[in-house]
């Protein structure tokens, strides 16, 4: 398997974002240098894994800046396909593919989530696969809360979490930090892997 690699620097407290496509569709987008998300992916998939650096893969980091930018339906369509041995497990994959439907400017709880999938119960096991999700942003684990709104935790830690949300215009006023306003954030291209 062979998957691109770019990343859009953008910033705090989002920092460099890194993506990879494959297959015709997103395969990771993490918080992180573009050498730590291929050391991510080679350990999900495998020593076998080429990655290359490229531009604007699957024209994916255009979707990416546009998003943060103030498009928030910009990732809403990308096509995702988890770099997960089998694309995560089933239920991870059931819960990944409900959060897709949840729009920008909304949150849901882990126990609405979890009743929505017909697991009623099971917000804890929700929480845990929203951690696994290996594609932030365009699978919006951040839109996952805890019972009453409670900001909750996220993999790529609680300040992005507060920052994609206000972008989104979803934080309440109550999680605000005082003065704080839903805020744009400028981008661009970071250089490729191999220098070029």
């Amino acid at each position: 398997m062979e998957l691109t690699v770019d990343t859009v620097l953008a910033g705090p407290p989002l920092g460099p974002i890194s993506l990879a496509a494959g297959e015709g569709a997103l395969r990771a987008l993490d918080f992180c240098a573009p050498e730590e998300l291929e050391a991510r992916l080679r350990l999900a998939l495998g020593p076998a894994l080429r990655v290359r650096a490229g531009r604007d893969p699957l024209g994916l980091a255009g979707r990416l800046r546009a998003y943060l930018a103030g498009d928030l339906g910009a990732l809403a369509s990308v096509p995702v396909l988890p770099a997960h041995p089998g694309g995560g497990t089933p239920f991870q994959r059931r819960v990944w593919a409900t959060l897709r439907e949840i729009p920008a400017g909304s949150t849901i709880s882990y126990g609405a989530l979890a009743a929505r999938l017909g697991v009623a119960g099971a917000a804890r096991a929700v929480g845990l696969a929203n951690g696994r999700n290996p594609i932030a942003i365009a699978v919006p684990c951040h839109r996952g809360v805890g019972a009453g709104g409670a900001l909750t935790g996220y993999a790529g830690g609680l300040e992005r979490k507060r920052w994609l949300l206000g972008h989104e215009r979803a934080l309440p006023a109550a999680l605000r930090r005082p003065g704080q306003r839903p805020e744009r954030t400028t981008t661009r291209s970071a250089a490729p892997l191999d220098g070029s």
